[in-house]
C-alpha cells in the first residue's frame, strides 16, 4: 500500500498521543514528546493536558513539584520540561558546544574556561541544603570574593549565566517560590541519570526524534539539533550513518524520508486521521518538524504560527488558529482547509472547557 502524507501524519498523531488521546501520566507524555517548552506556563500545561484523558490545568506544575519532571534550559536556551531519566541525553548535546568558552562569554562574565569547574562546584555546594530562589542564589554568589562580581547579573534577572550549569547537569529549575524561580541540584532529583558521553547520547536522541517526529528527512533532524542544541551538521550526519540499517528510507508522494525500521510496519498500516485538535502555541507538533514544514504548516500561514498563535490541527495539518476571550473560543478557520468540522471543534471546545474548569463557547470565523 502506497504511503501518503495524510497517512504518515495520522501515524505521527498516534505517536504523539493526539489521536487517540492517551491515558498516560504527565511524565510519560513528556517522555513520548522528548521535551515540552516550559514557557508560558499555560501553553506547557495544555500541550501535555490535551494528550491525556482527564487532564487538568496544573498537572504539569504538580508533576514538577513531585519531581516527576525536571525543568532546564535547553533548546535555543529556553526552558523545557523533560523526564529526569531522559534529560541527560539532550543536555549532553547542548553542553557539547561549550558556549561558555566563547571569548564573548569570558569577557562579559569574567570567567575563563578553566574557572568553570570551581564555579560549578561552588553553585552545587550552595544548593546542597535545598532549592534557592534567584535572590538567594545571588546572595550566595555575593558571599564569595571570587564570584561576587556575578551577583548583580543574577539579581537583575540575567539567567544566561546559569544555562551552562544546567547543560552540564549541575542544576535545574524548581517550582516558583514567592514569585521567583527556584534552582535545585539535578542530582537530588529521583531518577536523574547524569550527563552521559555525547557520543552515547547522540544516537539515542536521533532515534527518539524519528520515533516521535518521523517519517522525516535528515534536514528536519538537522534543523532540530543544529539551531536548537548547537550540534554541528557533520556530527549529526555521523550519528545518522552510525545507526545503519536501524533506519530505512521511504518514499511518500515523491518525497524521501527516514523512519525507524521497527516502526515501518505500523507506519504502512496507518490510516488518515479525522481528528481535530486545539493546540497551544509552540506545541511540539509544530516545533518538532519546524514551522517551515509545509506538510504541517501551510507556507501561507506560517507567520502567525511562528509568532506562537494557537494552532487548530485537522488531519495533522494546521487548519486555523484560536484564542480565548471573554469566555469564548474565537476560532479562525483557514478557508483552504475545506469544510469546517463543527462537530469536532465543538467537542474540542468541551474538552478545553473541562481542562480549564471554566465554561467556554465556540465562535468560528473563516479566513
Amino acid at each position: 500500500m502506497a504511503l501518503t502524507w495524510p497517512k504518515a501524519l495520522g501515524w505521527r498523531l498516534g505517536r504523539q498521543l493526539l489521536d487517540p488521546i492517551g491515558h498516560s501520566s504527565v511524565a510519560d507524555v513528556v517522555a513520548r514528546l522528548g521535551t515540552v517548552p516550559a514557557w508560558p506556563d499555560a501553553a506547557a500545561e495544555l500541550a501535555v493536558g490535551t494528550r491525556r484523558q482527564g487532564g487538568r490545568s496544573g498537572d504539569v506544575s504538580r508533576a514538577l513539584e513531585a519531581a516527576k519532571l525536571v525543568k532546564v534550559f535547553l533548546f535555543r536556551g529556553a526552558m523545557h520540561y523533560l523526564r529526569p531519566h531522559d534529560a541527560g541525553d539532550r543536555l549532553a548535546l547542548r553542553a557539547s558546544s561549550k558556549m561558555w568558552e566563547l571569548p564573548s562569554w569570558v569577557s562579559y562574565y569574567g570567567l575563563a574556561p578553566d574557572d568553570w569547574p570551581r564555579f560549578r562546584e561552588y553553585v552545587r555546594n550552595a544548593l546542597t541544603e535545598g532549592p534557592l530562589t534567584r535572590t538567594e542564589l545571588a546572595a550566595a554568589l555575593g558571599r564569595s570574593s571570587r564570584y561576587r562580581h556575578l551577583r548583580d547579573h543574577l539579581a537583575g534577572g540575567n539567567e544566561t549565566l546559569l544555562k551552562p550549569l544546567t547543560w552540564q547537569g549541575d542544576m535545574g529549575l524548581g517550582p516558583d517560590r514567592d514569585g521567583e524561580p527556584t534552582f535545585l541540584r539535578l542530582d537530588a532529583v529521583p531518577g536523574w541519570g547524569g550527563i552521559p558521553d555525547v557520543e552515547e547520547a547522540g544516537p539515542r536522541v536521533v532515534e527518539a526524534y524519528f520515533r516521535s517526529y518521523g517519517p522525516a528527512t535528515p534536514d528536519r533532524l538537522q534543523g532540530w539539533l543544529g539551531p536548537g542544541l548547537g550540534v554541528k551538521r557533520k556530527t549529526v550526519t555521523r550519528w545518522l550513518e552510525g545507526l545503519g540499517d536501524r533506519l530505512v528510507t521511504v518514499t511518500i508522494e515523491g518525497d524521501r524520508a527516514v523512519v525507524l525500521r521497527e516502526d515501518l510496519a505500523e507506519l504502512e498500516a496507518a490510516r488518515v486521521s479525522a481528528s481535530v485538535r486545539l493546540l497551544p502555541g509552540r506545541d511540539p507538533w509544530v516545533m518538532g518538524p519546524g514551522t517551515d514544514e509545509a506538510r504541517v504548516v501551510p507556507p501561507a500561514r506560517r507567520e502567525p504560527v511562528s509568532r506562537t498563535a494557537n494552532p487548530v490541527v485537522a488531519r495533522g495539518a494546521v487548519a486555523g488558529i484560536w484564542s480565548i476571550r471573554d469566555g469564548c473560543v474565537e476560532l479562525t478557520w483557514f478557508g483552504e482547509s475545506g469544510r469546517v468540522p463543527r462537530a469536532g471543534l465543538a467537542e474540542e471546545t468541551t474538552r478545553l472547557s473541562s481542562f480549564l474548569d471554566r465554561p467556554l463557547e465556540l465562535a468560528v470565523g473563516i479566513d
